[in-house]
């Protein structure tokens, strides 16, 4: 047997993600996507496998370059799923037993998302519809018979919305997301919604007679301009779009929504916005009858649905709705709490929950089987992610997948060791700790301290290639869950809300101080500190209020809370929410807890990486800090990276990734011994 070696950041080209699961009616064939990086390294292909519950042979399904969203007729003869060809994704459908996968659909802007009807025959979709000024367009096109043909002349962009851009979507092209509904056989699809609303979540009754979506519509909504609101609405009307009906009252944010088996009943994701974007995501339920009432199923277990575990391995995933049992008597949901998701069972009637998996892991996603049993997508410390069989009654499970143990077996691979520590408020931090192969007594090593964005996510029981990484390059590296993270207590959450640099920098250092305490092989002169988005603005906090960190880097950060007020997706509600004001009536308060207020204090060297089209935290932001830096005589460098968002270190160009990677260790490398 050959002799491990460290990880590399080039081993990003060989890793393979597994997601999606979807099992066929009769339970015998699991679907799923399977995604690498492209040998041109310049993107990823995706395509779909099929496993064999009973044998456990795993083969390709599909061939094309991205095909994903892999879904089972309910009658078992045919797998839809999303490709995209040509920058445009259309529903496909395949024969069970193979064939050539055929074109369903020719929305003009695409599909975003699909389900199956009840009965096989039609596949209800959503897709941006054209805008007012493209149908214009359209008829001036048509109306045109001469056959000279003119560049477009230059056109002004009148902005009248509030929300006109998004990180990852760009600036808005005036097109609304609506729903459409193909029938098989039939060359065009049927639009059901039409107006100045998008829709959101949507799914089909039982019976297919009615079909319940999410959306906020203005007329039926409290606030006149809903770019100011973050509530939205559940909505249910019969399959040919009539009869719209509304059952909540624009006082909740929505994300999910199904039928219970029987049609009678809505379950939902949602947040009342109690502690405003610091709020857990809890699961809630209604009879479809006139004058019933929402029922909280989880509020008073002061639990975080949904997955919010930190990784930089995924991106862009379908995330898991709740699912009813088949009885309806029970909700699964998965639960992100004390560095794990997990899933849980919630009893429809109130009467509380009960987790159905357990152990240090990360599921992202599930599918209940007829029988029982579930799929689960998870990844755990050493394993970025693989499908298995869970049967609940008995507890065990079976690994189904391992499409990156070859290249697993090749590495040598850091197991974070976890620890507990409490706060000097008495609050108990979780945090881990990952060192060295080869680490010996009286050994001292250079200590990374890596924070989350969010800051509402979670550090845990997961994979992260670029901790595995600074581990090879014989770094230590600690990370825990400060203030504001998500997997505890609703208090515990929201308490930075308003005191970003207070009790979570605090908490930041009282770790830093328990590791260097507890673990002897810290070396205390060479602690290093790295972060992005959240991470980023505390990293910039870190080295304007100590100088105990001999290097930093700072990714995709805030250092500037008046100006990302007005330039970010959402700077206006998020910094209001989060520190505490706006511009114009808190400036003193914004610029308080600015990184850039304090930047003549910095004496750390600081590597400055951000994507040239991140909307989410964009990239003036580093240019302040570093320009501020530069004129200051400060060491510093900044890195930009073309053609990307905020997403960069999870789902970026494979290429950029690596080199963000490498960036990171260069800046350290350089300055650790100084």
């Amino acid at each position: 047997m050959s002799e491990k070696r460290v990880i590399t950041a080039e081993d990003l080209y060989r890793l393979v993600w597994t997601s999606d699961p979807s099992v066929s009616p009769n339970g015998d064939r699991i679907a799923y996507v399977s995604k690498r990086v492209n040998p041109d390294r310049d993107g990823y292909h995706s395509h779909i496998r099929i496993l064999e519950r009973n044998s456990h042979v795993d083969m390709p399904f599909t061939n094309g370059e991205q095909d994903s969203n892999p879904l089972w007729s309910p009658d078992g003869s045919k797998l839809a799923f999303l490709r995209n060809k040509e920058g445009q994704r259309q529903i496909w459908t395949i024969a069970v037993n193979g064939g050539e996968a055929q074109v369903v659909t020719s929305a003009k802007h695409g599909v975003s998302g699909f389900q199956w009807s009840p009965n096989s025959s039609q596949l209800l979709y959503r897709s941006q519809a054209p805008s007012a000024k493209e149908e214009s367009s359209i008829e001036t096109d048509l109306s045109n018979t001469s056959k000279t043909t003119h560049p477009k002349p230059l056109e002004e962009e009148i902005i009248d919305r509030l929300r006109y851009k998004a990180d990852g979507g760009g600036r808005w092209n005036g097109r609304r997301s609506h729903l459409f509904v193909h029938t098989l056989g039939n060359t065009e699809a049927t639009q059901l919604t039409t107006g100045d609303y998008d829709i959101g979540d949507f799914c089909w009754s039982p019976d297919g007679s009615q079909i319940a979506f999410t959306s906020s519509i203005a007329e039926e909504h409290s606030l006149e301009d809903l770019d100011l609101s973050l509530m939205n609405d559940v909505y249910v009307m019969t399959n040919s779009g009539e009869n719209r009906r509304k059952y909540t009252s624009s006082n909740t944010t929505i994300y999910s929504v199904c039928f219970s088996p029987d049609g009678h009943s809505l379950a939902v994701f949602g947040s009342d916005h109690s502690h405003l974007n610091a709020t857990h995501a809890g699961l809630y339920i209604r009879s479809l009858e006139e004058d019933a009432a929402w029922k909280p199923l989880t509020k008073s277990y002061d639990i975080q649905l949904t997955n919010s575990m930190v990784s930089d391995m995924r991106s862009g995933i379908r995330s898991n709705g709740p699912v009813f049992s088949e009885d309806g008597a029970y909700l699964y949901a998965l639960v992100t709490r004390e560095g794990g998701v997990h899933l849980a069972k919630i009893a429809v009637n109130g009467e509380g929950y009960e987790w159905v998996s357990y152990g240090k892991r990360d599921i992202y996603q599930f599918e209940l089987l007829k029988d029982g049993h579930f799929i689960l997508a998870a990844a755990d410390l050493t394993h970025p992610g693989d499908l298995y069989e869970l049967d609940p009654e008995t507890g065990q499970e079976y690994r189904l997948t391992q499409h990156n143990e070859e290249l697993l077996n090749e590495l040598i691979i850091a197991t974070p060791e976890e620890f507990q520590m409490e706060a000097s408020d008495g609050a108990s931090l979780q945090g881990w700790i990952m060192k060295p192969a080869g680490t010996k007594k009286g050994d001292k090593i250079p200590t990374v301290l890596e924070i989350h964005g969010g800051p509402h996510a979670m550090y845990g029981y997961t994979f992260i290639h670029e901790f595995q990484l600074l581990v090879a390059r014989g770094y230590a590296v600690i990370y825990t869950n400060p203030r504001g993270g998500y997997g505890y207590s609703q208090e515990f959450v929201s308490s930075v809300r308003g005191d970003y640099g207070g009790r979570d920098y605090q908490d930041l250092m009282e770790f830093t101080d328990y590791a260097v305490a507890h673990y002897d092989y810290i070396d205390e002169e060479r602690l290093l500190v790295t972060g992005g988005s959240y991470g980023g603005f505390m990293t910039n906090w870190i080295v304007g209020h100590t100088n105990r960190y001999k290097a930093a880097v700072t990714q995709r950060s805030i250092s500037n809370w008046i100006s990302f007020y007005g330039v970010s997706d959402i700077g206006f509600f998020f910094t209001e929410d989060q520190i505490g004001g706006n511009v114009w009536e808190n400036t003193e308060l914004l610029w308080k807890h600015s990184p850039l207020a304090y930047v003549h204090k910095i004496e750390t060297p600081l590597l400055i990486l951000h994507g040239e089209e991140d909307l989410r935290c964009p990239i003036e932001q580093a240019e302040q800090l570093f320009n501020a830096l530069k004129r200051l005589g400060k060491r510093t460098q900044f890195i930009r990276f073309p053609k990307a968002n905020h997403d960069l270190s999870r789902g970026g160009h494979p290429r950029l990734r690596v080199k963000r990677l490498n960036h990171i260790v260069r800046w350290f490398d350089e300055h650790k011994d100084l």
